[in-house]
C-alpha cells in the first residue's frame, strides 16, 4: 500500500516539475535572448572540424540548466515550507527533502550548479584564459573540491564505507572510500560535459540515467532520492522540448556539470557507483574516445576518431546530427536497462 502511495507521489512530482519547467521557460528564454547570452564557439586551428560543424550555434543562448536546477531547488523550497506550515496536507505529503537521502544531492546540485554558472558568464562575455571561461585546470580544481566535501559528507555524516560490487559483495574501503567517492563525482560530471555537444544528447541520456538510478532508488526504499530523481526527470522533460535539433538553448556548464555531479551522487546512495559505465554509457563513451585520441596522438602520432568526443566522429562521417542524437539515445536506454538487470541479479 505504502509503495503505491510512494509511486502516486513521485509521479505527482515528476507532472508538477515538468510543467512548472515549461511554463517557467518561455521567461528563462526571454532573459536570455534579450541580453544576449549565447554560446561562444572557439575557431580553434586544433579542432577545425568542430569549429565548421557547430559554428551555426554561436549565439544560441547557454545556461539552459538553470530551468532543470532552478525547478528543483524551487519545488524543495515550496513543499518544504508547505511540511512546515500545513503538516500532513496534501502539498505536505510533497516534501521529498530528508537528511539521508536526498539533503547531499541536492546541496551538491546547486553548489556544483552555481560554480557552473560562473563559468557560463566568463565564457560568454569572454573572460578568462583565451576568452573562454575557466580552464580545463581551474574547472578540475574547483570540482574536485565540491566532490571532496561531498564524499567527506558521505563518510563522516552518512557514515558510508562499503562498496558494493555486483556478483561478488560488499568491501568495506574505510577511509578511501573518500577518495573513490570523489573519483566517481568528478568522472561523471566531466563525462556529462563531454556528451553536451548535440542537441539534445546530454539532456536524453541523464533523462535515461536518471529514470534507472530513480528506480533502482524506488526498490531500496529510498522513496524521497526517487522522488527527487523524478522531479529532476521533469525538469529534464521540459528541457529537452526545447533543446532537441534546433536548440532553443543550452544546458551550459551549470546544467551539465551539476546534473553529471548530482548523478554520480545519486549512484553512490544507491551503492551502484560501479555500474554506472553502464547506467551512464553514453557519456563514459565519450569520455573513453578522448582519452583514446590523446593517448594515440601523443604516442602514435596519429588519430583513431576524426573529431572528438565520438559524437563529433559520427557527425564528421555525415550523419546527420538529429541521427547521432537520437541512435545514442537508444544505446543509452539499453545500457540502462542492463544496469538495472544487473543492479537486481547482482543483490
Amino acid at each position: 500500500m505504502m509503495a503505491a502511495s510512494e509511486v502516486v507521489r513521485i509521479l505527482a512530482l515528476t507532472t508538477i516539475s515538468f510543467v512548472v519547467a515549461m511554463l517557467g521557460t518561455p521567461i528563462l528564454t526571454h532573459f536570455l535572448y534579450r541580453y544576449r547570452l549565447g554560446k561562444q564557439i572557439r575557431q580553434d586551428p586544433a579542432t577545425p572540424i568542430y569549429s565548421s560543424l557547430h559554428k551555426a550555434k554561436e549565439g544560441t543562448p547557454t545556461m539552459g540548466g538553470i530551468l532543470v536546477w532552478g525547478v528543483a531547488f524551487l519545488l524543495v523550497v515550496v513543499f518544504g515550507l508547505a511540511d512546515l506550515a500545513w503538516p500532513g496536507s496534501v502539498f505536505a505529503k510533497l516534501n521529498f527533502l530528508s537528511r539521508s537521502q536526498t539533503l547531499l544531492p541536492l546541496g551538491a546540485l546547486v553548489l556544483s550548479a552555481l560554480i557552473g554558472l560562473g563559468d557560463d558568464l566568463l565564457g560568454i562575455f569572454r573572460i578568462g584564459p583565451k576568452g573562454g571561461g575557466l580552464n580545463m585546470k581551474h574547472r578540475l580544481v574547483l570540482y574536485t573540491i565540491v566532490a571532496a566535501i561531498v564524499a567527506w559528507w558521505f563518510y563522516a555524516k552518512l557514515g558510508r564505507h562499503v562498496l558494493h560490487v555486483p556478483f561478488a559483495g560488499n568491501f568495506d574501503l574505510d577511509g578511501w572510500f573518500i577518495a573513490f567517492a570523489a573519483f566517481i563525482i568528478v568522472a561523471t560530471a566531466f563525462s556529462t560535459n563531454e556528451a553536451d555537444g548535440l542537441d539534445g544528447l546530454a539532456g536524453g541520456v541523464m533523462l535515461i540515467a536518471y529514470a534507472a538510478l530513480g528506480a533502482i532508488a524506488f526498490r531500496a526504499g529510498l522513496y524521497d532520492l526517487a522522488a527527487f530523481s523524478g522531479v529532476l526527470i521533469g525538469g529534464l522533460l521540459a528541457f529537452l522540448w526545447f533543446n532537441i535539433h534546433p536548440a532553443r538553448f543550452f544546458l551550459g556548464d551549470t546544467g551539465a556539470m551539476s546534473l553529471g555531479v548530482t548523478l554520480g551522487v545519486m549512484a553512490l546512495l544507491t551503492n551502484t557507483a560501479l555500474l554506472l559505465p553502464l547506467i551512464f554509457f553514453i557519456p563514459f563513451l565519450e569520455s573513453a574516445s578522448v582519452i583514446a585520441q590523446v593517448i594515440s596522438k601523443k604516442f602514435f602520432g596519429r588519430k583513431i576518431f576524426l573529431s572528438t568526443p565520438i559524437h563529433h566522429h559520427f557527425e564528421a562521417l555525415g550523419w546527420p546530427e538529429s541521427k547521432v542524437t537520437m541512435r545514442f539515445w537508444i544505446v543509452a536506454g539499453v545500457m540502462a536497462v542492463g544496469g538495472v538487470i544487473a543492479v537486481l541479479v547482482g543483490r
